[in-house]
């Protein structure tokens, strides 16, 4: 159970729902949340087995929703006394009722197997002892084993609705009551094994689906398993272990080469490689050294690291995943609506054909022939694969995408992202590094180029500026020693002086002639040109740029690949931003744009009938990522924008935003699949239950069949759903 303050002025809960059997009881409990005084929107989702309400808590109570959800026989599992509630309540629940689930098929199955047998030896059914072993055999099948069906119907039925127990109930109880009716005047046309049978199929396809359902929720899961128990902190300068709920801000903790790092932080002492992949995707471990930050959940997996803890609990990255995989998972996507729907109406609608079908074959045949049409009816039509068609993909496509660096805010998010059309990448930190590097040393009048940078470089070793910065990582990069500069002086507007082995050493922008080919190149590929003096003699100039990304072009071809128009946006100058744009691909740019005009050009292809996705990292494009039909923000940048966004990468690698894209295409698929099998699976299936092919063809469905067909939807469902963890 999780609660978190909503936009507004209300709250939101997670509440963990037991003894669900399909989409009607979820539509049922939504309804009573709903018509709860002081909730303002709930929405309970089948395959989480999740209830996400949205109330006002000076009108409502988490201990109301509780009770309005127990008062229909549902349950709402609660941490057990005295553990932290942020144990994964849910996960517990899901195990306890998937155990009872098999320990209910097994007895059903062993009970069930020699009344089938009983009941097609032949010689063995006109002896009157038959029946009541089978009725002996058949009666713990349905009221133990099937006891929740039927604790479900009547559930229902004192709230006046119905739900897919209601049908099992009513199939499996006329049969039964028929039978029975039959053994107590001593005639020997009874249907025990069809009864037993059938709560068996169902019994198993329920284990099959509760299987399949929590494969689909690995993904939170695995994220858990990500988090250590305990971490090492210096408290007293002393070692000790503690419970990770324990450590607080500001404590310094040790992590050792291979262990999990507990918490987020900024290092303080070592040298390391921790692997990210847990939070970006990205395989490759990342160096860390003092003053860098590191992530709860993350591998160390050479030094050893002492950091500052500056997010703990809740508040670290990997929680904050788990909180927003566990939102995505459990939110509607609008394709769903249709569904819902019908799933709302649905159990009526069977009952009622059921009961026409029963009458109409009265009119013509016997009565145990109208009873088998009528159970058959009520058996197969299962609204369950409808409720889970769209959940469960939405659940398996965005645990997927959490595992690879992609967070997906939930079901809506899905569905825009697989129409959209049309890409804006920002240029600065999305196709560009965000950080100016020196890309080309140009020496003149026969000096060479190492002797430049080393000029260059010591000259602006204790700059601040990002270009002179940019010059110094340069020359260390390439490991030219560099000596400590005297005299610096930094002149606002014309770069730096220092004196560097005796010899007077300015940097700065070009002021000379620019008639030199080579800076007149840097210039038209949108450098900018620092020049070098020494003693008052040029030596040199050093073209410096935001270097594109090196996955750049890849990604922008791949998008392009997809059908995609791909747009570049930026507020730099229009020699700059084209030279950019035409290194990686792209032919439509948009140059020298303020903010608040990316949110104008957004508009502007949006009403051309675009579906638009704006790709940024920085506080500039939060307007832009808001406005467009789906926001996508690059996890390197800014905190603002990842809220203004969707969508959310966690690496900087410009081949997510096709990768998120491709998952959401892929996921909408499945979810378009899943609905046609559920909707193909009832019109197809319901009539041939109903008898209307055996006046033409002698095809009926018996209710045995009818039984194996119902599982199966469901599980196939599940199944085309699961089909997203591959890629």
């Amino acid at each position: 159970m999780s609660a978190a303050p909503t936009a507004g002025a209300g709250e939101r809960v997670d509440l963990p729902v037991s003894g669900m059997s399909c989409a009607a009881c979820a539509r049922t409990i939504e309804n009573q949340l709903t018509a709860t005084a002081g909730v303002t929107r709930a929405h309970v989702n089948f395959a989480t087995s999740t209830a996400t309400v949205e109330f006002d808590p000076a009108r409502a109570t988490v201990r109301n929703l509780v009770g309005a959800i127990e008062e229909l026989g549902y349950g709402v599992p609660q941490p057990p006394a005295g553990e932290d509630t942020g144990e994964d309540v849910e996960e517990q629940a899901r195990q306890r009722e998937y155990a009872a689930l098999k320990r209910r098929l097994w007895l059903a199955a062993a009970f069930a197997a020699p009344v089938v047998v009983l009941g097609m030896w032949p010689g063995l059914m006109h002896l009157a002892a038959i029946a009541w072993i089978q009725l002996a055999l058949t009666t713990p099948v349905l009221f133990y084993a099937g006891a929740p069906f039927y604790q479900g119907a009547w559930t229902a039925l004192r709230h006046r609705s119905a739900n897919m127990n209601t049908l099992i109930a009513l199939g499996t109880g006329a049969a039964f009551l028929y039978s029975f009716a039959q053994t107590l005047l001593g005639r020997h046309e009874v249907y025990y094994e069809a009864a037993a049978v059938i709560v068996t199929l169902i019994l198993l396809g329920r284990v099959l689906e509760a299987r399949a359902r929590g494969k689909a929720s690995d993904a939170i899961r695995h994220l858990r398993e990500l988090q250590p128990k305990t971490a090492r902190v210096v408290r007293g300068g002393v070692e000790q272990d503690v419970p990770i709920e324990q450590v607080r801000v500001g404590d310094m903790v040790v992590v050792r080469p291979g262990e999990k790092v507990p918490v987020d932080g900024v290092v303080r002492e070592g040298d390391s490689a921790v692997d990210e992949s847990m939070l970006t995707g990205e395989s490759m471990p990342l160096d860390k050294k003092s003053g860098d930050a590191v992530y709860g959940g993350t591998i160390n997996r050479s030094g050893s690291l002492r950091f500052e803890a500056r997010q703990v609990g809740g508040a670290t990255a990997l929680q904050q995943m788990i909180e927003l995989v566990r939102q995505a998972q459990g939110s509607r996507a609008p394709v769903a609506r249709l569904a819902d729907v019908v799933s709302g109406y649905f159990t009526v609608g069977v009952l009622a054909i059921a009961v026409v079908t029963f009458l109409v074959w009265l009119a013509f045949k016997p009565f145990p022939f109208a009873l088998v049409n009528f159970v058959a009816v009520l058996i197969i039509a299962c609204p369950c694969a409808l409720g889970l068609a769209t959940p469960t993909a939405i659940m398996v496509g965005t645990g997927r995408g959490a595992q690879r660096g992609i967070l997906i805010k939930g079901g809506e998010a899905l569905e825009a992202a697989y129409r959209i059309d049309t890409v804006i990448l920002d240029k600065t930190g999305t196709i560009t590094r965000g950080q100016p590097r020196v890309t080309d040393v140009l020496p003149l009048n026969g000096h060479a180029v190492s002797e430049v940078l080393r000029m260059a470089a010591s000259a602006e070793r204790y700059s601040e500026h990002p270009l002179g910065r940019a010059i110094v990582e340069h020359a260390q990069a390439l490991a030219i020693a560099l000596e400590d500069p005297a005299g610096f002086r930094a002149v606002a507007g014309h770069g730096v002086q220092a004196r560097v082995d005796g010899h007077h050493v300015t940097v700065g922008a070009v002021t000379g002639p620019r008639e030199l080919p080579e800076i007149e190149r840097l210039a038209a590929e949108g450098k900018t040109a620092v020049a070098v003096s020494v003693d008052g003699q040029p030596v040199g100039a050093i073209g410096i740029a935001d270097t594109v990304k090196p996955e750049a072009v890849a990604a922008v071809r791949r998008l392009v690949g997809m059908g995609i128009e791909v747009w570049m946006i930026t507020g730099d100058n229009r020699r700059t931003a084209e030279n950019v744009a035409r290194q990686v691909g792209i032919e439509r740019v948009l140059a020298e744009v303020l903010p608040d005009g990316k949110v104008a050009e957004v508009r502007k292809l949006q009403a051309s009938g675009k579906k638009v996705a704006m790709v940024g990292d920085g506080i500039n494009d939060a307007p832009a990522l808001a406005q467009a039909d789906v926001g996508i923000a690059i996890g390197t940048g800014t905190d603002i924008a990842k809220e203004a966004a969707s969508i959310t990468l966690m690496r900087g690698d410009l081949n997510g935003v096709a990768d998120a894209l491709e998952l959401a295409r892929r996921t909408m698929r499945v979810i378009r699949q899943n609905l046609f099998w559920a909707f193909a699976y009832n019109t197809i299936g319901i009539p041939i239950a109903a008898g209307v092919l055996y006046p033409f063809t002698g095809w009926l469905l018996s209710p045995v069949l009818a039984s194996a067909a119902m599982a199966l939807s469901s599980v196939t469902v599940v199944t085309n759903s699961l089909r997203l963890k591959r890629g």
